[in-house]
């Protein structure tokens, strides 16, 4: 499959051909999994979404509602970054195919989700009921790392938050422009989306508790799912340059 594309992606073609790919980095040489080598960032981003009653989730409240669009990857900021994966599977080992976005190009990258967590755990903050899942980086993608979504809820107060947490550094990229332009907007864009993708998750939520339908993936004839839904391609998508898999 070529590298450089003009226009769309076969995005069938694309997701499949990850199922071969391994993690692109050694998780024992990276922050949080090991000693690590290199130099990392590790970053952890958190803002509060809603409010319920204190004690367990209540049944079509907020943190039910928040981990509902986070399993579906409905949190994502479309302008940003999209994914497609397979419906009907388990969300863990699910494999993604991203679409970074940045003015007329589109970088297609592999990830695969590794852990769900399902748990209550205590803190200084106080007892927390904690539902998210986490994935990590295959061959080809930009970046190295491991990146983690967490819907928290403060069973003594009530309050339910967002959290993104993860480590990651720049993968090596053959090519020189894509190098530099990853070097200056990389980093600066990661934190733009966590700081989006919290924005929308908070909207989505207060607005399902005012009553309106929630966004639900939409299984395509082919088994595709792309997430957020509701995304309609412009015209000038055709114009775009898409590089497929362009880390080492």
């Amino acid at each position: 499959m070529r590298e450089w594309l003009l226009g769309p992606v076969d995005e069938a073609a694309a997701l499949d051909s990850l199922a071969g790919r391994g993690l692109n980095y050694d998780p024992a040489r990276a922050p949080q999994d090991g000693r690590p080598e290199g130099r990392w960032h590790v970053d952890s981003v958190a803002a509060v979404i809603g409010h319920e009653p204190p004690g367990d989730p209540v049944a079509g409240g907020p943190w039910e509602t928040a981990k509902q669009l986070v399993s579906h990857y409905e949190f994502a900021d479309a302008r940003i970054l999209r994914a497609v994966y397979r419906g009907g599977g388990e969300l863990l080992g699910r494999t993604m195919l991203l679409e970074g976005r940045f003015l007329i190009l589109r970088f297609y990258l592999g990830v695969r989700i590794t852990g769900v967590l399902d748990e209550t755990r205590d803190t200084s903050a106080g007892r927390e009921r904690v539902w998210g899942w986490c994935y990590q980086t295959l061959r080809g993608h930009l970046e190295q790392g491991r990146l983690t979504y967490e819907v928290i809820k403060n069973v003594g107060t009530g309050q339910i938050a967002f959290r993104v947490t993860g480590y990651s550094r720049r993968s090596r990229i053959a090519n020189p422009i894509v190098r530099w332009g990853f070097r200056i907007f990389g980093h600066w864009m990661q934190h733009r989306f966590y700081r989006n993708v919290q924005t929308r998750l908070r909207d989505l939520v207060q607005s399902a508790q005012r009553g309106d339908k929630l966004p639900a993936p939409e299984v395509r004839p082919d088994g595709l799912v792309l997430a957020p839904s509701g995304v309609t391609p412009r015209w000038a998508e055709h114009l775009a340059i898409g590089l497929l898999h362009p880390g080492a």
